[in-house]
């Protein structure tokens, strides 16, 4: 187990002193040669890429836009017409964030045991249904029940499209997809207020404001696209139909040379829930997630407003438009940041330069009045949140091994991360105390729980590079060593 040391300490991966791993599938392309395997990998994964990441997107897409169309609908009104004091409307975005947060570390448990076509579009279907309820609100009790039942069944989608993208893709392959995954959320920042514009001119209709046909309508598509999902959302790849059994067996073997236990079936242990609270990772990610998240839900909030505080314009519509070139351009630069960090397989530095651009651009928020200005600080303070999401994600499910250790630590991460939305939801009385404390958590638990994180993994790769965990597998055989993880020596952590 100890001999082979060749391996670079920069990259989450383990090295095997054997190529064929407990249980492998029996290799069908044995007879070809490796330019001919190689030319059959390439094509395999395009089949994935076309199959799993538009629909996945198109989902998530509508899940950002049905959780912050709440902004849009803001400055369309609601809060007037539903006679809502600050505080109220306040506690109305926080609710979403304690049901999400509760209910996320379980979902991918429930993602294994039901699987992915089955559970996906029933959640879906139930959000679209929530969302389309709430353009029927008439007070502010039915808003809260409303927005409550919306982080209930929003709450499996996130973490499990992640944690299934991970048991499809090798983990030099995973950042770039994660990055387009949620680059959607960005581009549903601009869609949604382009949609919100066109759907106020609603107003009136059926005797509904506005505002409620923003919820109706985005409601609807989510319920039609959910019910279309039954068809188009795939199952994990031993059992995907899509996959001819060549092709289910390529792509358990690629996973499994790469050393990932996500392409073997286990059965869930509570041992796996107390793996994942005795890992340090796992703490120390919440931190570092915590620091984008409550920043990216307090933008996609409140920039409409933010917008239109700036005074540039009296128009609803223009201050709706004015929010979509920064979204745009998050979009775009979350995918540049997840193809850089999968090249280079340094997710930490990648956190730090990126959370470093975020802290500049609130900086310039709070450090101006000039209106050109503070517009170019919210681009610079989307191109510093937005990437961090995907980025971080990623990085966590690069360094931990074992199907249920990996969903439950993403459901700790992403549902810790989403409770700070309770803090976003409060912090704008007014926009310059908003805009300071988005800034604190970006340097503090972004861009130093990023350094601290970088750190101790590569404390850890050197150790294990000097051979000071070998002990950890004496007396072990291969079942029981695989068994171990991440924590076996033999596995070197993305930095």
């Amino acid at each position: 187990m100890t001999e082979d040391k060749e391996k670079s300490s920069g990259e989450g991966h383990r090295v095997s002193t054997h190529e064929e791993g407990v249980n492998m599938p029996p290799d069908p392309d044995a007879h070809r040669t490796d330019e001919e395997k190689a030319e059959i990998d390439r094509k395999l994964v395009r089949r994935l890429d076309l199959m799993l990441i538009p629909w996945l997107c198109l989902l998530y897409l509508l899940a950002f836009l049905d959780r912050t169309n709440i902004g849009n609908a803001k400055i369309a009104g609601v809060q007037d017409d539903l006679h809502l004091t600050n505080g109220q409307y306040s506690a109305s975005l926080s609710i979403f964030f304690v049901s999400y947060a509760v209910f996320e570390p379980v979902t991918n448990i429930m993602l294994k045991k039901y699987r992915p076509s089955i559970f996906i579009p029933i959640i879906m279907v139930l959000w679209g249904a929530t969302m389309l309820g709430m353009g029927f609100c008439f007070n502010w009790d039915g808003l809260m029940a409303a927005r409550w039942f919306l982080g209930l069944t929003e709450a499996g989608l996130f973490p499990g499209v992640n944690y299934y993208l991970s048991c499809w893709y090798k983990r030099s392959e995973f950042g770039i997809r994660a990055a387009i995954f949620f680059s959607a959320a960005a581009l549903s920042g601009s869609f949604g207020g382009l949609l919100a514009a066109a759907i106020e001119n609603m107003d009136g209709i059926g005797n509904r404001p506005g505002w409620a046909w923003i919820f109706i309508i985005e409601g609807l598509i989510t319920v039609i696209i959910g019910f279309i999902s039954f068809w188009m959302v795939h199952d994990f790849p031993d059992d995907a139909k899509f996959l001819s059994e060549d092709d289910r067996a390529r792509v358990v073997r690629r996973l499994k040379l790469d050393q990932q236990a996500s392409a073997e079936h286990e059965t869930f242990q509570m041992t796996y829930l107390y793996q994942s609270l005795r890992d340090w990772k796992m703490w120390l990610g919440m931190v570092i997630y915590m620091g984008c998240d409550m920043p990216l839900y307090a933008f996609s909030l409140f920039l409409p407003a933010i917008i239109k505080g700036l005074g540039w314009n009296t128009s609803t519509v223009r201050s709706q438009l004015m929010s979509v070139p920064p979204y745009a351009a998050a979009a775009i630069f979350t995918v540049v940041i997840g193809y850089v960090a999968d090249r280079t397989r340094r997710r930490g530095l990648c956190n730090i330069v990126v959370s470093a651009i975020g802290v500049v651009g609130f900086a310039m928020l709070l450090g101006s009045n000039s209106p050109a200005v503070q517009y170019a600080g919210v681009f610079f303070g989307a191109l510093g949140i937005y990437p961090c999401i995907a980025n971080t994600i990623t990085w966590m499910a690069n360094n931990i091994e074992g199907v249920y250790k990996r969903g439950v630590v993403l459901g700790f991460v992403i549902g810790w991360g989403n409770l700070s939305g309770v803090i976003s939801s409060n912090i704008y009385a007014d926009h310059k105390t908003g805009h300071g404390i988005v800034m604190g958590f970006l340097a503090v638990f972004l861009f130093g729980g990023s350094i601290l994180m970088t750190i101790l993994l590569r404390r850890e790769n050197g150790k294990r590079l000097r051979g000071e965990r070998d002990h950890v597998v004496e007396g072990l055989d291969e079942k029981q060593i695989e068994g171990l993880g991440d924590m076996r020596p033999d596995f070197y952590y993305t930095t």
